[in-house]
């Protein structure tokens, strides 16, 4: 029987290599920079990593991925290559329409207040200025930066770098997404915050969106994915059910 759910990212075979800039010189401060410009030396030893080897799936409406794997694993990377931020090497990302990554779409201004911050946002979106004035006060709401003093009215300078996630995270979720990249979020805040994110990841899915989750919080994968991508040294070590793969990691990871 012919599989009818609809794809929204389909990889194929892909590969990410980047280059790293290594040091050369012990003496990496500002003066011995300007010293190898002056006398025209190498920056550095430059090498290569092979970030994503091979990767290849295929995402579907309404699933919510969660990505899990060691630090430098290549999970984070391969999100951005689903995004279009980075070129694959090799192979190919196919997706519908453009995917919206965290902490891209929601860029923020320091100088701007965050109420600003949220209608502009909104707009980079491409949401109508009703819209916008709707879901101002809802983001500005759900994100609780407003819990203790009006910092909506306030400049992004003046807050902390938990109150900008919340409020990055709550401006990216103000619409609907055909796929939505997360890259740790719901690590922000405390836990009526991420109880609250994870509820609005479960709504995303529920409208048909494609949700993909990268945390090292293996509660917040169970609690809002049903399906997971299990990443290793840039290679699916695993791709399935939640209840499957999750405790497959975990046995790994206790072995390290």
């Amino acid at each position: 029987m012919a599989d009818k759910r609809i794809p929204t990212v389909i990889a194929e075979d892909v590969h990410i290599t980047y280059r790293v800039h290594g040091a050369k010189n012990k003496d990496t401060s500002p003066l011995g920079s300007l010293k190898r410009i002056v006398k025209r030396e190498p920056s550095g030893v430059v090498r290569e990593v092979h970030a994503v080897r091979g990767v290849s799936f295929v995402a579907y409406e309404g699933e919510a991925i969660g990505l899990i794997g060691s630090n430098g694993s290549g999970k984070s990377t391969l999100l951005r290559a689903v995004a279009g931020v980075l070129p694959s090497n090799k192979g190919a990302i196919y997706t519908k329409g453009q995917p919206s990554l965290l902490g891209v779409n929601a860029a923020m201004m320091n100088e701007l207040t965050g109420e600003r911050n949220a209608q502009l946002g909104c707009l980079a979106m491409g949401m109508t200025k009703a819209e916008v004035r709707e879901a101002t006060p809802q983001i500005l709401e759900f994100s609780g930066i407003n819990e203790r003093g009006d910092f909506g009215s306030l400049p992004m300078r003046t807050y902390s770098s938990g109150m900008a996630a919340r409020l990055k995270f709550s401006i990216a979720v103000a619409k609907r997404h055909e796929v939505l990249l997360i890259d740790e979020a719901l690590a922000t805040g405390d836990a009526l915050f991420r109880r609250k994110s994870e509820e609005r990841v479960r709504e995303l899915r529920a409208e048909a969106g494609t949700v993909f989750l990268v945390s090292h919080s293996l509660s917040s994968i169970r609690d809002t994915c049903e399906r997971v991508i299990w990443l290793e040294s840039g290679v699916i070590r695993a791709d399935g059910p939640t209840e499957d793969v999750v405790p497959e990691y975990e046995a790994f990871a206790n072995k390290k």
